[in-house]
């Protein structure tokens, strides 16, 4: 019994140590993106929101008419496919959202301030399209 209670408390302080990491790797929108840097890690640039956008799935972000978003890749648009580019929302009325990276549509938002030039191509990797 007293073996059995030690096995059930060493698997309990395995499961909490190592979570578990839940999420779904969803289909890619494109296979290779335009960046600023070989990790794209670098904001590429600042744009405003011209209308509303609601999130069709976990892979993009929903943006409001006005908002600011911090962009930091474009995917190269492929065959039969929009044209999306990957940021996460800016300012203080966007508290709960800041920091949440997502695609959304170019053509719904207008370049601000350009930081640095999206010059370097890199491959998309599933990890761009998962989904927790």
């Amino acid at each position: 019994m007293t073996q059995h209670v030690n096995l059930v408390v060493l698997l309990l302080c395995l499961g909490l140590m190592c979570p578990v990491v839940t999420g779904i790797f969803m289909d890619k929108l494109a296979s290779r993106k335009l960046c600023a840097d070989d990790d794209c890690v670098y904001t590429i640039s600042l744009a405003r929101a011209e209308e509303d956008y609601n999130a069709p799935d976990c892979r993009f972000i929903s943006i409001k008419k006005g908002q600011l978003i911090y962009v930091y890749s474009k995917l190269v648009k492929e065959k039969d496919s929009g044209e999306f580019w990957a940021g996460s929302v800016y300012g203080e009325q966007y508290e709960d959202h800041m920091g949440t990276v997502g695609y959304f549509p170019s053509s719904l938002v207008s370049e601000q301030h350009v930081y640095q030039e999206a010059n370097k191509t890199v491959p998309t990797t599933d990890i761009d399209f998962f989904c927790e």
